[in-house]
């Protein structure tokens, strides 16, 4: 028991802030259809073919200003998202007019917010070490709930400790690791599996990591340019023929080589708030290449494919946002103030207070 304690507080004395930082991070993001405030944001989605088709032609008309992706008006959101190739990117209405236009994420809280909660401002780097740092969280936890066994008749819930004081706060970050345990579990452990292939074959099964790419890749096809002038309206309507019950979610322009169109779709039964049913179409003539209707995905893939929407509280609506919220907020505040105490609290007590001499008069 006592190594386990000393490996707890020295983790988490190292790990901690990075902790803190995703747990804060990740409670703005929840709410962040709420707080991103601009004209339209709150319009009621727009899913008519025709309409969604209309605006396509028009976003996209001009091939020296088109976007290299669009994502589409949401059910909690009202404005598309394009994105340029030069990082650059716009909102506008489901007409296709112009909300506003960024340089740069640094210009738009929600784009910077995001980074930081998936690559700490650190690309691949930054999201190993995120990956890092959630395995690490599940330690604390499991490790947490053991240590906390010993001292569980004084358990007193607290949302911040009753002193700025090491003791205080050790017992607050007791409590409260206890009560956020569940829910911490399931943030950390779904962050895990999305970063690290490896954890969801320990979770899933070895199957899982091949299974979940092949999902992912999309088909073979010759690099081909993209035509000038495309029918736009073709497309959508064609793939609301294939998918007449899914949303619309977003188009993507042919990147890396590739010669593809691809249409991301959500039907019904979908948790992704973007869905998984994928059509791709030639970038040269508009032809399907291939549709992928993700009811049919294995049933590890599918599982798979739940996790970020319980981990980013994209289901069960505004409670379970409330209940993610806690957590961030908790995991917050455990990283933060165990960094304090294991650096700093613990020096006002590391050794014997000297008793002062009595003064001679």
């Amino acid at each position: 028991m006592k190594t386990l304690d000393l490996l707890h507080r020295w983790i988490g004395g190292l790990i901690g802030l990075v902790l803190a930082v995703l747990g804060f991070s990740g409670a703005l993001l929840v709410h962040k259809d709420a707080w991103v405030i601009l004209p339209h944001a709150s319009d009621a989605q727009v899913q008519e073919t025709a309409a969604i088709a209309a605006t396509v032609e028009r976003i996209m008309a001009d091939p020296t200003t088109r976007p290299e992706m669009i994502t589409f008006a949401g059910r909690n959101f009202g404005l598309n998202r394009l994105r340029f190739a030069n990082g650059s990117g716009a909102y506008t209405d489901q007409a296709g007019d112009l909300v506003t236009r960024w340089s740069s994420q640094w210009e738009r809280p929600e784009l910077w917010l995001f980074d930081l909660h998936h690559h700490l401002f650190a690309g691949d780097t930054g999201e190993t070490v995120i990956g890092i740092a959630a395995i690490a969280g599940l330690f604390f936890v499991i490790s947490g709930v053991i240590l906390w066994t010993r001292t569980r008749k004084t358990f007193e819930f607290r949302i911040l400790p009753k002193r700025v004081s090491r003791p205080a706060i050790l017992r607050h970050h007791r409590d409260l690791g206890v009560v956020a345990a569940p829910l911490l579990t399931l943030a950390l452990l779904t962050g895990s599996i999305l970063v690290f292939r490896p954890v969801a074959a320990l979770i899933l099964g070895p199957a899982a990591p091949a299974q979940i790419d092949a999902s992912l890749k999309p088909p073979s096809h010759p690099h081909v340019p993209l035509a000038a002038k495309h029918d736009w309206r073709g497309l959508i309507v064609e793939a609301r023929a294939h998918f007449p019950d899914a949303e619309i979610r977003s188009l993507s322009l042919p990147r890396q080589g590739s010669g593809l169109i691809t249409l991301r779709m959500k039907r019904p039964d979908e948790w992704l708030p973007n869905g998984r049913t994928t059509l791709w179409f030639a970038a040269d003539d508009g032809r399907l290449v291939k549709a992928r209707d993700a009811s049919r995905l294995s049933q590890i893939v599918m599982i798979y494919n739940v996790l970020y929407p319980l981990h980013a509280a994209k289901v069960g609506g505004l409670s379970y946002r409330l209940l993610m919220t806690f957590v961030g907020l908790a995991l917050s505040l455990l990283g933060t103030l165990s960094v304090w105490s294991f650096w700093f609290a613990r020096k006002s007590v590391s050794g014997p207070v000297p008793q002062l001499a009595k003064v001679q008069h």
